[in-house]
């Protein structure tokens, strides 16, 4: 891979004015210095009623080699990046949280893990004993944890966290997996995840360095039953696919979202 490789860094944002441009500028003085391919920053406002979208229009106007903005009226961070990704001809296309919880020392590794290592996927992991370095509250801990350990043991997958909000994928996976993706918002990182393993691609599970941020504003108890609903929802169509009922990947294209 060269120099004239893409790769999109998408920052899903909603109401995060106040710390939007900070967030903008630190990863494109990380991608500069860091990053051996052409890259743009592209930030995805969904819905946002604080003046986010005027940050990130002045932001696109400052720097319109490398930073790039789309609108979208509806909320649901799933919903963002699925539009981002579908309207992106980069090669590979990454994102991460606005708050860079994830430190992005991470980034090359999970850019180079499609593009040089042969992945579709490749998700940050907090959750990798002895290799992640988390810095994060006992009671999100242990809720992230149960987590994961439902997705795998109810799923029948492998990779470790399937909630970091720190992702790369190839264009072949955006083609041809994300159409298949049914949730909008937070569970669509799950699904990404399960229905790329369930179908053969690679995943790379990368241990990465993660801090919390104190001003998350995620709806834990509503994020979380939405999240064992997507869980129950795979699961029943795993299932049908695994007694011969149909490919769930065709299934999950054809039905409309709820």
């Amino acid at each position: 891979m060269t120099a004239t490789t893409t790769v999109d860094i998408m920052i899903p944002v909603l109401n995060e004015a106040h710390v939007l441009e900070r967030s903008v500028n630190t990863v494109r003085a990380f991608c500069a210095e860091h990053l051996p391919y052409r890259w743009r920053v592209v930030v995805v406002d969904n819905g946002s009623t604080d003046g986010t979208q005027d940050v990130a229009r002045r932001l696109k106007e400052q720097f319109p080699a490398d930073v790039d903005f789309y609108r979208l009226d509806e909320r649901g961070r799933g919903r963002a990046l699925r539009y981002a990704w579908t309207h992106s001809a980069a090669a590979v296309c990454c994102y991460t949280d606005v708050d860079l919880s994830t430190e992005l020392a991470a980034l090359p590794k999970i850019v180079d893990a499609i593009l040089q290592g042969g992945c579709d996927v490749a998700t940050g992991s907090r959750l990798q004993k002895g290799k992640s370095q988390v810095n994060r509250s006992l009671k999100r801990y242990i809720i992230s944890k149960s987590y994961n350990i439902m997705v795998r043991r109810v799923l029948f997958v492998h990779f470790s966290d399937a909630q970091c909000g720190f992702k790369a994928v190839s264009r072949r996976a955006i083609e041809r997996i994300v159409p298949q993706i049914q949730d909008q918002s937070w569970f669509f990182d799950t699904e990404l995840l399960v229905l790329a393993e369930k179908q053969g691609y690679r995943i790379a599970d990368i241990a990465v360095r993660w801090m919390e941020d104190n001003d998350s504003r995620v709806k834990i108890i509503k994020t979380a039953w939405d999240d064992i609903k997507g869980i129950i929802r795979l699961r029943w169509l795993l299932w049908h696919w695994w007694l011969g009922r149909g490919d769930p990947a065709k299934r999950m294209v054809d039905e409309p979202d709820p």
